[in-house]
């Protein structure tokens, strides 16, 4: 009876632990990113404040790190005439379907010291991940009809 039970609680730690898939994305994604490029699912021109930060333009270029054993990370927004400087993040990567490899992305602003002092975080998807590139994907619903924004990321180191 006592080995049933302790092979019931080791079934229910293994079950909760994280998955074998998201731990070798995290793996995939420690380093450091460039943002390359930004891209919307219809033509147009839009006033789009992503990260409720900023613009489009000022995002592009922008310098990425992802501290996985922690789940933390800075990114930094260089061009002059936008509001330059480190953003702190927390990150979390939710397994959705191993099948496609697409994961919820959970992204949530902090301070230097990882505190937050709001409720505010942001939920993307993760589309793709390799060695060297990366894509986010976040669809909105805009005038009724699905709109998407693509961030797409190349590994620097």
């Amino acid at each position: 009876m006592k080995q049933f039970i302790a092979i019931c609680i080791t079934i229910c730690f293994l079950s909760c632990g994280t998955s074998k898939t998201v731990r070798a994305s995290k793996k995939i994604i420690k380093g450091n990113w460039t943002l390359t490029n930004i891209s919307y699912s219809e033509t147009g021109t839009y006033n789009v404040t992503l990260l409720n930060d900023s613009s489009k333009e000022c995002f592009e270029g922008s310098d990425w790190q992802f501290i996985p054993n922690n789940n933390t990370g800075i990114y930094t927004i260089t061009k002059s005439n936008c509001t330059t400087g480190a953003r702190y993040f927390n990150f979390t990567i939710q397994e959705v379907d191993e099948v496609t490899g697409y994961y919820d992305f959970l992204l949530k602003p902090t301070d230097e010291k990882g505190n937050s002092d709001t409720n505010v975080g942001f939920r993307l998807n993760l589309s793709s991940l390799s060695e060297s590139n990366m894509q986010w994907q976040q669809t909105l619903n805009v005038e009724g009809a699905p709109f998407t924004i693509t961030m797409n990321f190349t590994k620097t180191q």
